[in-house]
C-alpha cells in the first residue's frame, strides 16, 4: 500500500491521448448541466410581464417569484457535494436533469402564483446542483494537459444557454403575433416559453447515461477495475493505469477537508482577510447589476417604450454580446493576467452603466425615450454586458479557484459563492421595486459599484496569474 507521505510516481499518459474526442464528448456532455444553468436562469425573461398581468400582482411579489429560484440555488450549490460524494457524479447530474424537467413542465402548468414560485425554487435547486457538479466532474475526468481547456466549456455551455434562451423566447413571441400572453400550442407563449426547457433537460438526462462515473469517485468507493477502464478511455493505452490509480488514492488521502472553523482569524469570529477579498470579489460581481441584464431586461426596454418584440430581439443581442465577451476573457485571461483584466473590465462597466444611468433620466415622449437617449441605452447595455463578460464574467471565477491556500480552498470558495447567491437575490429581488422608484437613480447605484470595484481591486485583489496554488496565501 502506498504510504500517504509519498506521493506515488505519476502515471499520467502522453499530452495527445489518441481519444481526446471521445474525452470532448464527455466534457460538453457534462457541460450540458451549465447549458440548462444558463437557460433556466434567464428564460425567465420572457415571462415577467405575463406573469404580472395575469396574476395582476406589484412589483414587490413579482420580484420574489423571479429571485425565489435563487434559494433552490443556494441549496443546490450547498449540498450538491455532498450528494455526489454518496452516489456518485453521474447520478447526481440525473437528478438534476429530472429537477430541471419537472421545474419545466411545473412552471408551464401553474395552478397559481404559488406553484409557480414552487417550481422555480425546484429549477433553482438543479442550477446550483449542475453549478457544482459539472465543473468538478470535467476537472476529474479530463486529461492533465486538456483540463483547463475542458474545463472552459461549463462557462461557455452557461452563455450559450442564456442566447438560446432568449432567441427562442423571442421565436415564440413572434409565433404570437408579440403577445405574451397570445395562445400557442393552447397555452399562453409565456408558458411554452417556461415549458421548452424539457427538450435540453431530457436531453442531459440522456447524455448522463452515456458518459462514465468520475474515476475519483470510483477509487473512492472501491470499484479499482472500473476506475481502470475510465482512466483508459479517457487518458489513453499509454496511461501507468496502477501509477494513475495509486496518484489519485494518494491525493484523496492528503487532502485537508478545510472546515467553517479555518477560516475564521485570530482569536475572533472574523474571516481572515483572504476569505474577505474573495467574499468581497463575489459581491462585487453581482452588484454591479449584471443579472438585471439577464432577467428583466425585456421588461426593462419595454419600460422605455420599447415594443414588446424588439425588447426581446435586444435581450438576444444582449446574450451574443456576452458570448462574444466571454471568448475574449478566455483567450486573454492566461495572457494579460487577472487584474488588469478586471480593472480594464470595471472601467468598462463604469463608462455604460453610467450612460444607462442618463439616459434613462429624460423623461419620457409618447411613453417612449427621446431617440438620442433611446440609442444610447440601447448601445450602453450592450457595452456593459461585453466589459462584464470580458472580465468579472471569468475572472471572479479564476480568482476563487486559485487564491486560496489549499487549507481552507474548500471552505472559502463555499463562502465565496454563497455570497454570491445573496448579492444576486439581493439585486434580482430589489430591481422591480427600484425601477419603479427611480429607474436612473438605480443605474446610479450600479455605476457606483462598478466604480467602488476599481480600488478594491487594486488595493486587496492579488494577481494569481503564473502562480502554483501551493504559493497561494
Amino acid at each position: 500500500m502506498t504510504s500517504t507521505a509519498e506521493a506515488p510516481k505519476s502515471g499520467a499518459g502522453p499530452a495527445h491521448p489518441e481519444h481526446l474526442g471521445h474525452v470532448i464528448f464527455i466534457a460538453a456532455a457534462a457541460a450540458m448541466g451549465g447549458f440548462l444553468f444558463g437557460y433556466d436562469s434567464s428564460v425567465i425573461n420572457g415571462a415577467v410581464e405575463a406573469i404580472r398581468d395575469r396574476y395582476d400582482i406589484g412589483s414587490a411579489a413579482l420580484a420574489q417569484v423571479i429571485a425565489i429560484a435563487l434559494i433552490g440555488c443556494a441549496i443546490g450549490a450547498a449540498t450538491a457535494g455532498r450528494i455526489a460524494d454518496r452516489i456518485g457524479r453521474i447520478r447526481c447530474m440525473q437528478i438534476s436533469a429530472v429537477m430541471f424537467t419537472v421545474s419545466a413542465v411545473g412552471s408551464a402548468l401553474p395552478f397559481d402564483l404559488w406553484d409557480l414560485a414552487f417550481w422555480r425554487v425546484i429549477g433553482g435547486f438543479a442550477i446550483g446542483m449542475a453549478s457544482v457538479i459539472g465543473p468538478a466532474y470535467i476537472a476529474e475526468v479530463s486529461p492533465p494537459a486538456y483540463r483547463g481547456r475542458l474545463g472552459s466549456f461549463q462557462q461557455a455551455a452557461i452563455v450559450i444557454g442564456i442566447a438560446i434562451s432568449q432567441l427562442v423566447n423571442w421565436g415564440l413571441l413572434n409565433a404570437a403575433d408579440g403577445d405574451q400572453r397570445g395562445k400557442l400550442m393552447g397555452l399562453e407563449a409565456w408558458q411554452v416559453m417556461l415549458g421548452v426547457m424539457v427538450i435540453p433537460a431530457v436531453l442531459y438526462g440522456l447524455l448522463s447515461f452515456a458518459i462514465p462515473e468520475s474515476p475519483r469517485f470510483l477509487i473512492s468507493v472501491g470499484k479499482l477495475e472500473r476506475a481502470h477502464k475510465v482512466l483508459r478511455e479517457v487518458e489513453g493505452d499509454e496511461v501507468d493505469l496502477d501509477a494513475r490509480v495509486a496518484e489519485i488514492e494518494h491525493a484523496m488521502k492528503s487532502e485537508h477537508k478545510s472546515t467553517f472553523k479555518d477560516l475564521l482569524g485570530g482569536g475572533g469570529f472574523f474571516f481572515k482577510p483572504i476569505v474577505w477579498v474573495g467574499i468581497g470579489l463575489s459581491a462585487f460581481q453581482q452588484l454591479v447589476g449584471i443579472n438585471v441584464a439577464f432577467y428583466y431586461s425585456s421588461t426593462l426596454w419595454q419600460s422605455v417604450g420599447v415594443d414588446p418584440t424588439e425588447s426581446f430581439f435586444y435581450s438576444f443581442t444582449t446574450s451574443i454580446v456576452n458570448i462574444i465577451g466571454t471568448v475574449i476573457a478566455m483567450i486573454f485571461v492566461d495572457r494579460i493576467g487577472r487584474k488588469p483584466l478586471a480593472l480594464i473590465g470595471s472601467v468598462g462597466m463604469v463608462v455604460g452603466l453610467a450612460l444607462e444611468a442618463w439616459a434613462f433620466s429624460h423623461h419620457l415622449v409618447d411613453g417612449k425615450l427621446p431617440s438620442t437617449q433611446g440609442w444610447t441605452a440601447l448601445i450602453a447595455a450592450h457595452v456593459f454586458v461585453l466589459f462584464f463578460a470580458l472580465s468579472w464574467g471569468v475572472v471572479v471565477w479564476v480568482f476563487l479557484g486559485e487564491m486560496f491556500p489549499s487549507r481552507i480552498r474548500a471552505a472559502a470558495l463555499g463562502i465565496a459563492a454563497s455570497a454570491q447567491w445573496i448579492a444576486n437575490w439581493a439585486i434580482t429581488a430589489s430591481f422591480p421595486s427600484l425601477a419603479d422608484w427611480n429607474l436612473s437613480a438605480t443605474y446610479v447605484i450600479y455605476t457606483v459599484f462598478a466604480a467602488l470595484s476599481i480600488p478594491f481591486v487594486l488595493k486587496f485583489v492579488k494577481e494569481t496569474k503564473g502562480k502554483k496554488l501551493e504559493e497561494m496565501g
